[in-house]
This record gives structure tokens, sequence and C-alpha cells, in this order.
């Protein structure tokens, strides 16, 4: 007995430091970026360097730093293919403008890599699993997912969904759209922010801002995640309408 009751007095203890390890913050943030072939190589870099100027957006460092904690933890991951997802920055802390430029400068310097299909449920999953894994106690936990056309391959995305709402994570949705032929992405077969809205989104406040042309990325990954991060998003109709 008095073993027993030693290992379990170990085992609340070793619970205890662990958690005591671990950092809060205001909001634990997956960017999880669709960098399938259907995106070709050169928009596929224009994609990044969306992200990449959006994170070091005084708008964004303003969001961060004005939250109660006045920091977030945040990863960048790129996916396409069922069993293809990769951290191009792997978990960080960011409390301060140098601490953005320097999360935006690690995503900017990491090699680039393809995959094929549209995975989006698997790319869900594996960003659940990010935040569920790392060291991070965020008020607010959040997936920034986007994608040029609808799922056809992976993990089902009602399965993949239902994992991030066990887990009180918010999925939020940038579909990449284009109407024309032979620009930035392929002409999409379906209303590919209706498909995100009825689909991907997940969450109390979850909502879809499409991006409807290249010139119009940054501006539409800015606004999102200057929302996000300040936790003050607007209906989600109201996005979808404002949208160009």
């Amino acid at each position: 007995m008095r073993n027993l009751l030693f290992s379990l007095n170990a085992l609340v203890l070793a619970g205890q430091a662990a958690a005591q390890d671990r950092i809060e913050v205001d909001l634990e943030l997956v960017l999880a970026v669709d960098i399938s072939y259907s995106v070709d190589e050169d928009e596929a870099v224009r994609q990044r360097e969306g992200y990449v100027a959006a994170l070091a957006h005084p708008d964004v460092i303003s969001a961060i730093e004005g939250g109660p904690l006045g920091r977030i933890a945040v990863t960048y991951v790129e996916w396409a293919d069922a069993n293809f997802q990769r951290a191009a920055a792997d978990w960080t802390v960011i409390a301060s403008e140098e601490d953005a430029l320097a999360f935006a400068a690690t995503v900017a310097a990491a090699p680039l890599e393809r995959g094929h299909y549209t995975a989006i449920g698997s790319a869900i999953a594996d960003s659940v699993r990010r935040i569920e894994e790392n060291d991070y106690d965020g008020f607010r936990r959040m997936i920034d997912i986007s994608g040029d056309g609808p799922q056809n391959q992976g993990l089902d995305l009602a399965e993949a969904r239902e994992m991030a709402s066990a887990a009180s994570i918010v999925i939020n949705g940038l579909p990449v759209i284009t109407e024309q032929p032979n620009r930035w992405v392929r002409p999409v077969e379906v209303n590919l922010d209706a498909y995100f809205d009825e689909n991907v989104v997940t969450g109390p406040g979850a909502f879809v801002l499409p991006a409807r042309a290249p010139e119009e990325f940054r501006t539409a990954i800015l606004r999102k995640m200057t929302l996000e991060i300040a936790g003050a998003a607007p209906s989600r109709i109201e996005l979808i309408r404002a949208a160009p």
C-alpha cells in the first residue's frame, strides 16, 4: 500500500511539474498552408511571402502585444497529401516585433517542398496533434487553414472537425479562389468559400475569408491574422461579403 501511495504521489508531482513547465499564452495558432501541386511553384512562393509579410506587419504585432499576456505561440505548417505535413517554422513564442520578424525570417528561409493532393482532413488532424502536444497553454487555440480546392484525399473532414471540436480548437478558413484558367491556382469546380464554411471551419466565432486573386492574398491573410490574434472576428457572413 505504501508503494502504491508513493507511486501515485510521484505521478501527481510529475504532472504538477509538467504543468508548471508549460508556458501560458493568449493564443496557440497553427498556420496550415496548402502547397499541393494545384498551386504552381511561383505562386506557392508568393503565398508564403504573403504570410511572411503579415507576420511582420505592425497590425499583427500590435494585436499580439495588445493581448492580456502580450504573447502568442505559433507554428507555420505546409501541407498537401495525407502524409505530407511539414513545419516550415516550429512552435515559437512571439511577444515583440523582434520575435515576429525572426519567426517570419525562419518561414521565409525554409526550403519549399510540394505534394500532389489536397488532404484537408489530414492537415487538420495534424494541426490538432501539434496543439495537443506542444508546451503551451493558450487561452484560445486555433487552426488557420488555407486551401485552393475541395478535399480529394485523406482523413474524412467530418472526423477531423470533430477532433478539433473535442479539443476546443477553432478552425478558420482561407479558401484561395480564381475563376480564370492558367492564373495563380486552378479554377475551382465548387463554391469554395461555401465548401469551407460547410465542411472545414468549426468552433465559436469561426469564419471564412476568401482570397480571389494573387494581389488580394496579402490583404486577406493580414486581415485574417489580425482578427484571429485580437479575438475580434466579425460574423462569418460579414467576412464573406467583405471579401473582394
